[in-house]
């Protein structure tokens, strides 16, 4: 099975080797037909700690590195 790749956006980057991103989906409902959009918060592996806040990333599934940590950050 592929592992998924997510764009989002660095909402913080205060923790040592680790950034938190935030992605966004957007989908419509199927009974109201309206758009709708909804975010979810991902902690990503920052071997470099390159990233700072407001930072457009792209992040990938990976082994667990920690306790919250299911993520790396793949580029910009």
């Amino acid at each position: 099975m592929p592992k998924r790749i997510l764009t989002g956006t660095v909402t913080s980057s205060k923790n040592e080797q680790t950034v938190t991103v935030s992605v966004e989906r957007r989908f419509t409902h199927p009974v109201l037909k309206k758009t709708i959009r909804k975010s979810k918060k991902y902690r990503a592996h920052d071997e470099q700690n390159t990233f700072k806040e407001g930072d457009q990333v792209r992040i990938i599934e990976c082994a667990p590195r920690s306790k919250t940590k299911r993520w790396e950050v793949l580029t910009a």
